[in-house]
């Protein structure tokens, strides 16, 4: 299991202004809602539930916001890009620009945990957050994220 095989291409926004984390937070549930089918409100609570217990924004600029969503066969996931940096609560104090949202089958387990895992370890390499704040397109930042993906698996 690869981010490329989490991510369509459709579940990448760019460029998306908010003013605050409960906005962007609600950009990725509506995006979530559009591409994978959910509950826009179901997404978004889910998500608040998670970072009541604590922020998951991880540190240089990057968040990993997830939850486990009623009506999802398999682990998906959400990126997106903010044109200015919110405030997250992350471990290092900076405010977020990626984002990469995962959501899980409430049996997802294991999966789950592998795939945040996964995620994290491929969103500390400084050259891909740099390629990812460049790209101009959804594409290439699916692509980018495919192909990382596969070379940290290897």
């Amino acid at each position: 299991m690869t981010i490329g095989d989490l991510l369509d291409p459709g579940a990448v926004a760019l460029r998306v202004s908010a003013p605050g984390k409960r906005q962007v937070l609600g950009v990725i549930a509506d995006v979530a809602a559009r591409v994978l089918g959910v509950d826009a409100t179901a997404v978004l609570d889910g998500l608040l539930e998670r970072e009541a217990a604590g922020s998951t924004g991880v540190g240089q600029g990057v968040a990993i916001p997830h939850a486990r969503i009623d009506g999802l066969d398999r682990i998906r996931a959400v990126f997106v890009r903010l044109e200015t940096p919110v405030a997250f609560d992350a471990v290092d104090d900076k405010p977020v620009d990626l984002l990469v949202a995962l959501f899980a089958p409430r049996d997802a387990n294991a999966q789950h945990l592998r795939a945040l895992a996964r995620v994290s370890r491929m969103m500390r390499r400084p050259e891909l957050r740099e390629h990812l704040r460049q790209a101009r397109s959804a594409d290439a930042v699916h692509v980018l994220l495919a192909q990382e993906a596969t070379s940290t698996a290897a």
